[in-house]
């Protein structure tokens, strides 16, 4: 049985990475802190009891659920305020721009200073890549984020998700492609490195 403690180091591990994932699946990072904050409160109460080895893959499709209904509540949202698209102002309310590189925790693990030049360049290289990652389709997104940034396997991946395994495979095959095409296009070819 899982300790208290051991509960908050695990939610500790997770929470960056789980924020980013949900700023990529609502594009508000609002919403994003409040979707993990709920789903971490949802882990805590339903399964802090459980096996700690099991929070990874019940925190994934926690995270997940709660995305799915973020967009569920948005459409319905969306929905009802186009039948009152009439009695709105002109004026839009503009979200504050987020930097999706503050969400980074980018630590140097050899220890040594790393060139300038080389920190901007790799700072770039990321911002594109944040960009092109926000660009994809949703679930090829989510496999893609689940897979390489989470570290899941196809058989977690596909767990969380709720779909085949091929699916997995499928999803996260055509978001690579589409990435390498898009930094290749940006002239971020790193394979001549």
């Amino acid at each position: 049985m899982a300790s208290e403690q051991e509960l908050s180091v695990f939610l500790r591990s997770v929470e960056k990475r789980a924020f980013k994932r949900a700023h990529f699946a609502t594009q508000s990072p609002d919403s994003a802190l409040d979707i993990v904050q709920d789903s971490m409160i949802r882990l805590a109460e339903s399964y802090g009891a459980r096996e700690a080895a099991e929070w990874p893959m019940l925190f994934q499709r926690i995270l997940t659920n709660a995305i799915l209904d973020w967009h569920r509540r948005q459409k319905v949202r969306a929905s009802w305020m186009s039948n009152m698209s009439d009695f709105r102002g002109s004026d839009e309310d503009s979200e504050a721009d987020f930097d999706l590189l503050e969400s980074l925790a980018v630590e140097d693990a050899s220890g040594q200073a790393e060139a300038a030049d080389r920190r901007l360049e790799r700072m770039q290289t990321l911002q594109v890549l944040d960009e092109e990652i926000a660009r994809l389709p949703e679930r090829q997104r989510e496999a893609f984020l689940l897979r390489y940034w989470e570290g899941l396997d196809v058989a977690e991946t596909a767990q969380a998700m709720g779909c085949s395994e091929g699916s997995v495979k499928t999803h996260c095959s055509r978001a690579t492609q589409t990435l390498a095409k898009a930094l290749r296009a940006r002239g971020l070819n790193h394979d001549n490195r």
